[in-house]
């Protein structure tokens, strides 16, 4: 019999263990480097296009056309390895609400109102923007504020153009980027030749705030995001893929579909064209005062109002107590071990269906008494990657 919430909360002592969330996209081409079977990257149907992301701790259902299932994009709890029987992320987030998620963020959101990604691409992704806050409450989603973070461990290959483009050079006339809208079904708009590409540096990071345009690297990329999937497509040509017109107008109130003038509204234009966009939203790693032999700690996402991440390194043969200020969800990326009560590794090779040992949700109380970590390795370090909201005291509130 399946274990209940409750009781699966309590054995975890406040940590849940998730299982893989994929989600196929019908744009682009996977990167083969999400450690899933090269057999099961079209496990969805060929029609629903390649899978090239992973969802982590997520309530989220993904913006996916017709065809999206009513949780793809939603994560699941285990509550039996033998039986792989799995219960809905969302549905212990509503059961357990404070317990899981800590007071604030129940008080603000009633949910745990973020999550993150793997997202895997052997192209670049189009120029295009996320909704803000204010945007998407007209079709009645959430805006999408992100950061990225580049983990070493799954980009061994950086694909076929590991640069991102963001926002517009500060000389870019804004009348220049409404004929792009303009003319997206007559030719090729060529829109990046107005924007700054950046090489991408692993081990490194970026904040995009909602309403930033921006190309992204074909690197793979750890996102912690607000909760939310809405996009509006502005290249209509990426690599010689063409983006189909309602890519641009997907995330339009019915009022607003087609006016250049709405959709040009969509640009935080301040902020796309800043000159020292990179003083202020790139991200070098910060390291955290050591507190414990065997363990480094490094904010690699933080200094915005919505999301932030830290990478914990555990070395060979060390055990150490991780202890964060909020709940958290948890992706190992290298090595294996242990993590509170559970067996943890890093994953080499998934199946579709495949369960896992590298993601785990934190509660708050949890976070701040501790989670025992060992590394069982005698040679490989234990890598996580931990995703929090807005709540966490601890994160650093500036670029330096």
């Amino acid at each position: 019999m399946t274990k209940t919430i409750q009781e699966l909360f309590e054995q975890g002592k406040g940590v849940l263990q998730l299982t893989p969330t994929w989600v196929p996209r019908g744009f682009n081409e996977p990167g083969h480097r999400l450690r899933l079977h090269p057999d099961d990257y079209y496990a969805l149907g060929m029609e629903r296009g390649g899978i090239c992301e992973r969802w982590l701790g997520s309530v989220t259902v993904a913006l996916n056309g017709p065809k999206t299932g009513p949780t793809e994009g939603m994560s699941f709890v285990l509550a039996d390895p033998k039986t792989k029987e799995k219960i809905l992320f969302a549905d212990a987030v509503k059961e357990l609400g404070e317990k899981l998620i800590g007071k604030s963020l129940q008080d603000n959101y009633g949910t745990w109102p973020t999550f993150a990604k793997l997202y895997d691409y052997d192209k670049p992704l189009f120029h295009h923007l996320h909704l803000t806050e204010e945007k998407a409450n007209k079709i009645g989603k959430h805006g999408k504020p992100e950061a990225y973070y580049f983990p070493i461990q799954y980009n061994s290959y950086l694909g076929r153009f590991p640069l991102t483009y963001f926002g517009f050079d500060p000389s870019t006339d804004p009348e220049e980027v409404k004929n792009c809208i303009r003319n997206y079904d007559k030719s090729d708009t060529r829109i990046t030749e107005l924007s700054r590409a950046y090489r991408i540096q692993l081990g490194t990071g970026w904040y995009t705030p909602a309403g930033v345009i921006h190309a992204p690297a074909s690197v793979v990329t750890y996102e912690p995001q607000w909760n939310s999937d809405v996009n509006t497509i502005m290249e209509n040509v990426t690599m010689g893929e063409v983006n189909a017109h309602h890519l641009l107008t997907d995330c339009q109130a019915p009022e607003e579909r087609d006016d250049v003038e709405a959709l040009f509204s969509q640009i935080d234009w301040e902020e796309s064209a800043r000159p020292d966009y990179k003083e202020v939203y790139f991200r070098a790693p910060r390291e955290l005062n050591h507190t414990q032999d065997g363990l480094l700690e490094k904010w690699v996402a933080y200094a915005n109002d919505w999301v932030a991440a830290k990478e914990v390194t555990v070395a060979p043969n060390s055990q150490v107590i991780l202890r964060d200020g909020a709940c958290y969800c948890a992706l190992v990326v290298q090595g294996y071990g242990k993590f509170g009560e559970f067996d943890c590794e890093a994953p080499g090779l998934l199946r579709f269906e495949d369960l896992s040992g590298d993601e785990f949700f934190v509660s708050e109380a949890a976070a701040q008494e501790g989670i025992r970590i060992t590394n069982h390795s005698n040679y490989e370090p234990l890598i996580i990657l931990q995703n929090f909201a807005n709540n966490n005291p601890e994160v650093p509130t500036s670029v330096r």
